[in-house]
């Protein structure tokens, strides 16, 4: 298979390029439009240099099979178009883009153009999160914070609460209800923001502060008098009389702890099987934060 990744930040340094630059049956090609890095980046996983390219176009010329989205959220809805139009299987590192209408447009023309379009909540994928959707869950908690790290709403909404939007509704044992949302934004920065989704029997409480002690992400799901904690996805306590904690095995890469490994072969997957993805869900996600944004600014008004 040829593979296009375009766009060599941090989290393709980190998440995915490890994971695809192992696979025996690709051909990686990377493309961003900053010749420093993309040389950097081939040298240290010794890409030849018939697989670079510094634009689009270029790389579309190689008839890719598959592709992998991580340049700036900005420019996402131009990248995936043009992936799309070409009729290129597109995976696309959240979020598909800062504002809905663009997010709908892009999942309506995967749908006309019969092409997947898959988006990267790699949480749904990570073992220990994986593992709570058979645990009970009357009571569902999630916390992702920082510090000193006050933030434009819409984009921490979409760059980073989308995280904790997406997990609980992965989550949620039944539909959702009852949403409410309680901001704290203060000259113009966001400093902390708690989303609630209820249903009949169950509460889904996710937060995120800006302004926290450490940075963290804790998740807790409970009911039938047991408990699930989850800590940094990486250590998990079960809570069934008295605490019994699991680590991660010393050897288990950070991108399958997190899902990346996972959600990158499902994808392939799915593109050699003629599978068609559908980004639908996604926008349901993509959905639940415009409301987060939204009253989050009405509230701060």
């Amino acid at each position: 298979m040829k593979v296009g990744c375009i766009g060599l930040g941090d989290i393709a340094h980190k998440a995915y390029l490890p994971v695809l630059t192992m696979l025996a049956d690709t051909e990686l090609h990377l493309q961003t439009r900053t010749p420093a890095t993309l040389a950097a980046v081939a040298d240290a996983h010794r890409i030849p240099a018939a697989q670079l390219h510094t634009d689009l176009d270029a790389l579309l010329a190689q008839g890719l099979d598959a592709a992998f989205v991580h340049a700036p959220t900005a420019v996402h809805p131009e990248i995936v178009t043009r992936l799309l139009e070409s009729g290129v299987p597109t995976y696309v590192d959240k979020p598909l883009a800062y504002e809905l209408a663009e997010s709908e447009r892009l999942v309506a023309l995967a749908e006309e153009r019969g092409v997947s379009l898959a988006v990267g909540f790699n949480r749904r994928l990570a073992p220990s999160y994986a593992q709570c959707a058979d645990h009970p869950r009357e009571l569902i908690l999630m916390q992702k914070n920082r510090v000193g790290l006050p933030e434009d709403p819409r984009t921490l909404v979409l760059d980073d609460f989308i995280h904790v939007v997406d997990t609980l509704r992965f989550l949620v044992p039944g539909p959702i209800e009852h949403t409410v949302v309680r901001a704290r934004v203060r000259g113009g920065l966001m400093e902390h923001v708690v989303l609630q989704l209820s249903g009949d029997g169950f509460t889904a409480i996710g937060t995120m502060n800006r302004l926290n002690g450490s940075t963290e992400e804790i998740l807790e799901v409970s009911g039938q008098d047991t408990k699930r904690q989850v800590l940094n996805l990486a250590d998990v306590v079960d809570h069934k009389g008295q605490p019994t904690l699991r680590r991660r095995g010393d050897w288990v890469p950070v991108s399958r702890q997190r899902g990346i490994e996972q959600s990158v072969l499902s994808f392939l997957d799915a593109v050699r099987a003629g599978k068609t993805l559908s980004a639908q869900d996604a926008l349901a996600t993509h959905e639940l934060c415009e409301r987060v944004v939204r009253e989050s600014l009405r509230q701060a008004s």
